[in-house]
């Protein structure tokens, strides 16, 4: 058993929630998180207190499952970051759990 975890900007969601069907992973938690780049040029910025949005409205999808299905949630991943024009693709990332109950 792995634990996975896929990020994507807000936009992707229904996008990822496609992705996990077609991987054929079923059970999975998923949180809103704020994602930054940059973080350098926002530390010195000057306006600490500035109105403007800083973070992107992101979300995190993790599931604890089977390598054959990461194996294939990671080609799927992989496709549609091929076929989407944007600097922000899907991200994935595999966790080895060494126990569990």
């Amino acid at each position: 058993m792995k634990l996975v975890l896929v990020t994507a900007v807000e936009e992707f969601q229904k996008d990822v929630l496609k992705i996990f069907t077609k991987a054929d992973i079923k059970n999975f938690s998923s949180a809103d998180i704020a994602g930054y780049k940059n973080a350098p040029s926002l530390l010195m910025d000057s306006n600490w207190f500035s109105a403007g949005k800083i973070g992107n409205e992101s979300i995190m999808f993790f599931s604890f499952t089977n390598k054959d299905k990461i194996d294939d949630l990671f080609k799927i991943i992989e496709e549609f970051n091929n076929h989407v024009e944007t600097n922000n693709p899907i991200k994935a990332i595999v966790v080895p759990i060494e126990k569990f109950i």
